[in-house]
């Protein structure tokens, strides 16, 4: 999660939080003169777009106030969906077994994907297992991660 990110989940959190729901992580995607912020929101009997129109509304609010977007921007609330992002710590203790796939901001040996089974964490590192070997997948240098649905 870019810096900006970061410090605006620090800004929203709380008033999600007030709602009921868990502010799983958000996307902040800088595109010129207009931007995304994507949110992901979560409770323990599911999310509806009823759920996702009251948290709009809240972040709304606290973004206009707040105003720590220039320009023009676009607010997506949305439910996690099966491709589950992974955001924290954790998220990536809670899916332990699952698949993931994993992104890194910076190449380890040579790739910047990988698509494996979910070990867990070690020493602030992600564990996933690739072709029958553990690969240790440092957590500073993951840009985004995902469970990967099983049908």
């Amino acid at each position: 999660m870019t810096q900006a990110a970061k410090q605006m989940a620090e800004l929203l959190e709380p008033g999600v939080n007030a709602l009921g729901y868990e502010l799983l992580g958000l996307e902040y995607l800088s595109q010129g003169r207009h931007s995304v912020l994507r949110l992901f929101i979560d409770r323990p009997d599911g999310i509806t777009v009823e759920d996702c129109e009251r948290v709009s509304h809240q972040v709304s609010g606290v973004l206009e106030v707040e105003d720590p977007i220039k320009g023009q921007y676009t607010l997506e609330v949305s439910s996690p969906g099966l491709d589950r992002p992974l955001f924290k710590p954790a998220h990536f203790e809670r899916f332990v077994g699952e698949q993931v796939q994993v992104r890194l901001v910076r190449p380890l040996d040579g790739r910047r994907k990988f698509k494996g089974q979910l070990l867990g964490l070690r020493d602030g590192s992600v564990v996933i297992e690739l072709d029958g070997e553990e690969l240790v997948l440092p957590w500073e240098d993951i840009e985004k991660a995902h469970l990967v649905p099983q049908w």
